[in-house]
């Protein structure tokens, strides 16, 4: 049993943190109930998390004494909010008194006062997590996921198989799951090797249905609307963005990879070429790189105009146009004008219902799990989605690399068969793109 004491920064992060330490005690200061009171009024992610925060624990307050301690239930330990007796240490935050301060004087007087019983003192700032070192305490970050990034689920696998099997694949595009492997997961990408010849080898995926590997899709002799994949990473991308079946594509990958420009490829692909889908929209979150530069004057759609550029410049770059056509007023809104393209901010996306369109959400690290649930379950009937981002690039300050929506969906849907995931790794923008994001 242990004493698990949660700084503000969790709590705003998960709501239901509280119930996520088993049957342990969770311990919240009450300067933490003060900093989220804070919060309730913000329209933002932080407000509605701070209001459910809020809300659990007036329903545990109804059920008894949170001084003294109230179960949590289900298995769970008790909840309890604290106020600290005694400051810091002499000289440890003298004068200033700061909230920080005082939840470490309670994590502090726990750990002394219960010595028992091991406390841990739980919060998502680098900087506290040393300063409750430093005071000779346990101090952990908050990783719902546990999961570390460079052990991400790739999305490919490498199997070794017979000569005859590798033989047998290439002459019917098909062959059953060999007995004794582990079936991959839905959607899986594989590289089947034959264990006598390294260099014999296929490329496919795993059908759950079929329980059976299969080709890829074959990508159209003209390319989708110019692109053809440039390696082998581009062409699982490719197969997953075409195949009808998978309603949910996670596409992570370092700056130059070809995830944007892909995901947009194929979308005007399904919707103008086949019409498999009424429209393509496109969004992602607005986050300046940088100091922002203030307001920006004019419509919804002048104010998106900055944010959505790197869209449009993809488009552009598809619609092959010619020096002499750009001159002429040719460009991304002949798409917009015709219906064919939109761009939606996310900011209005909650309560819509979305159905029969392709949507591509651009920059998704920079969304928060619950962001990316809002999204996702707009989704209505025939709907496609698909979430491209590069978790090594976060502009949001409320998440990092393994806690950000992307990561997390990945995570999750790695088993449904409705979903696909590939990483991309080898840039394909230019050399000098490619050197930079792998030196800088």
């Amino acid at each position: 049993m242990k004493n698990f004491v949660l700084d503000t920064n969790v709590l705003l992060h998960d709501p239901r943190s509280i119930f996520g330490f088993g049957d342990n005690d969770v311990v919240i200061p009450i300067y933490v109930i003060e900093e989220i009171d804070n919060f309730k009024r913000d329209l933002s992610t932080l407000g509605r998390n701070a209001r459910q925060v809020s809300r659990y624990l007036d329903e545990f307050r109804v059920r008894g004494k949170l001084a003294e301690g109230v179960d949590i239930g289900d298995g769970h330990g008790r909840i309890r909010v604290l106020v600290a007796e005694h400051p810091l240490p002499h000289g440890i935050g003298e004068g200033h008194h700061t909230t920080d301060d005082k939840i470490l004087a309670v994590a502090l007087e726990l750990a002394r006062k219960e010595q028992g019983k091991p406390s841990v003192f739980v919060t998502k700032d680098t900087n506290l997590r040393i300063r409750a070192d430093a005071l000779g305490l346990h101090a952990e970050d908050y990783d719902v996921e546990g999961v570390v990034l460079d052990e991400l689920w790739s999305g490919v696998s490498e199997l070794e198989v017979s000569s005859e099997q590798v033989n047998d694949f290439y002459a019917t595009g098909a062959i059953p799951c060999p007995e004794g492997i582990d079936a991959p997961p839905p959607n899986a990408f594989v590289v089947l090797r034959d264990g006598t010849n390294p260099q014999h080898s296929a490329v496919g995926k795993y059908s759950a249905a079929r329980q059976a590997f299969v080709k890829l899709i074959q990508t159209p002799k003209d390319g989708v609307w110019g692109i053809r994949p440039r390696n082998k990473e581009q062409g699982f991308a490719l197969d997953l963005l075409l195949n009808d079946e998978v309603r949910l594509v996670t596409i992570v990958g370092k700056a130059g990879t070809g995830k944007t420009l892909l995901a947009i490829a194929a979308g005007l692909q399904k919707t103008m070429e086949e019409g498999i889908y009424q429209k393509l929209l496109v969004s992602r979150p607005i986050f300046p790189l940088g100091r922002d530069i203030g307001y920006l004057p004019g419509s919804v759609e002048e104010k998106l105009n900055p944010w959505m550029q790197p869209i449009f410049d993809n488009v552009e770059y598809l619609m092959n146009l010619s020096r002499s056509e750009k001159k002429a007023g040719r460009g991304y809104h002949e798409l917009l004008d015709l219906g064919i393209l939109e761009i939606e901010p996310l900011t209005y996306i909650r309560g819509r219902s979305i159905p029969n369109q392709f949507i591509v959400v651009d920059e998704a690290q920079n969304l928060t799990p619950h962001e990316v649930k809002t999204i996702i379950t707009r989704v209505g009937d025939g709907t496609k989605i698909i979430l491209t981002g590069d978790p090594y690039q976060i502009d949001n300050p409320y998440v990092d690399q393994t806690n950000n929506g992307l990561i997390h969906v990945v995570n999750r849907f790695r088993s449904e068969r409705l979903a696909g995931h590939i990483t991309m790794s080898k840039g394909e923008r230019s050399p000098l793109a490619e050197l930079a994001a792998n030196l800088l």
